[in-house]
């Protein structure tokens, strides 16, 4: 490598000497670079976005609930309570869980003067709005103060606040379940899906509100002196950990239940993990199909390149016929050829780098939250990107340089 390093400086003076050729030979290189690092990061970015909106959908939440089906057959469990929602809130025993949050919930009617909708109330605490990312069309989402202080306060979801309100602002107005007056404190913005429902038809009360004022008669309210709830969302640290995460909870709810080894889980943890490892699956597709788009034009940029060093050495036989008379080996000329051949693709490679990064600004600046387009460049992709262009370089410069060193000296001299 030393030795090749040395024949540098010569191929500079050769590139240098026929300019235009040299240019239009790096175009090859410079495109099928800038062609696989774009390509390459068009599927980066639509990987980053596809996970992106994966965890704005909900799905790094593990839904928790009582009973379990195994062979298509039910089987009851402990109920839920609020002390599983505190075990399970201990991070140190639980590094992969981000939030714990209790759930209670009931179909109920809600009214409002003459008007009523029966819908899913949900009593929870104020950290159910930031984990299922939650926007509010009018007003605010439930405080920790209300929580706290049991206060009958309500956001409702925008079908609700339409078939109870008939268009007029909702908030500051009062409804009625079960015949008590809660007020509405927040609207939910409208058209909102999640993996649990939609939001429009959905009213979120303080927790222990709902815990005492919507008892059904159908489950127990308490369980070993704790107040039940019927499900808890637990939310994992990030997508990655979303597996590890589910893990922690079955190994902590299998405890405090005293499960033998050989016990069934008499409660369930749905993850939707099989979906990530589906958008996993399609994101990793996309990206080798473009990259191997891209690397067609680098394939065509290195042929270019043995095309023209096969040219150069016709044009330099007398060249090299005098170098060899005058005592130059046949390694001497193999590797005079190589640097040209390596400094051309190098060269060309580090121009289609800089053109990949021009083209990624380029597509930021068109993105759009309707369209984003992301090129995400990584350091991985640009050392592969000199690599492969040092390996084009070697690899197709290396036949004109052995047909180089095949020339007879005496031949060569004789070439016009």
């Amino acid at each position: 490598m030393v030795r090749l390093l040395k024949y540098f400086p010569l191929a500079a003076e050769n590139i240098a000497a026929r300019k235009m050729r040299s240019i239009l030979t790096m175009l090859g290189i410079i495109i099928g670079v800038a062609s696989v690092l774009t390509t390459l990061g068009i599927g980066r970015g639509a990987s980053a976005d596809i996970m992106q909106q994966i965890a704005s959908e909900g799905l790094t939440i593990l839904n928790v609930e009582s009973g379990s089906y195994s062979d298509q057959t039910w089987t009851s469990g402990q109920p839920l309570t609020m002390a599983d929602v505190a075990a399970l809130s201990d991070r140190s025993l639980h590094p992969d869980i981000g939030q714990a949050v209790p759930l209670y919930r009931r179909y109920i009617h809600l009214v409002a003067g003459d008007n009523n909708r029966y819908s899913e109330v949900v009593g929870t605490t104020s950290a159910y709005a930031a984990i299922h990312n939650l926007e509010m069309d009018q007003g605010r989402f439930l405080t920790e103060d209300e929580i706290a202080q049991r206060t009958k306060s309500i956001v409702i979801g925008a079908a609700v606040a339409q078939k109870l309100f008939e268009g007029t602002k909702a908030v500051g107005q009062s409804l009625r379940i079960n015949r008590e007056p809660y007020t509405v404190v927040g609207v939910l913005r409208k058209g909102v899906w999640d993996r649990f429902g939609n939001t429009d038809d959905r009213a979120i009360i303080p927790l222990a509100v709902a815990q005492d004022r919507l008892r059904s008669a159908y489950t127990p309210h308490r369980h070993r002196g704790e107040y039940t709830v019927s499900t808890i969302h637990v939310n994992a640290v990030s997508i990655e950990r979303i597996d590890a995460a589910a893990r922690q909870v079955e190994q902590t709810l299998r405890l405090r239940r005293a499960l033998a080894e050989d016990d069934p889980n008499d409660f369930s943890v749905d993850s939707q993990a099989w979906l990530l490892e589906t958008a996993n699956s399609v994101a990793t597709t996309l990206t080798a199909f473009l990259a191997g788009i891209g690397a067609i034009s680098l394939l065509v940029g290195g042929i270019g390149i043995m095309n023209i060093m096969l040219v150069s050495v016709t044009e330099r036989t007398r060249e090299i016929g005098l170098r060899k008379a005058v005592g130059a080996h046949n390694r001497d000329i193999l590797l005079q050829f190589l640097a040209e051949a390596l400094m051309l693709t190098l060269v060309g490679g580090l121009i289609g780098i800089a053109v990949s990064y021009g083209l990624a600004e380029i597509a930021r600046s068109f993105s759009s939250p309707d369209f984003p387009l992301a090129v995400l460049i990584e350091p991985g992709s640009l050392a592969a990107a000199v690599s492969v262009s040092a390996a084009c370089g070697l690899l197709f410069g290396l036949y004109p340089a052995i047909r180089a060193t095949r020339l007879d000296p005496i031949e060569a001299l004789r070439h016009e």
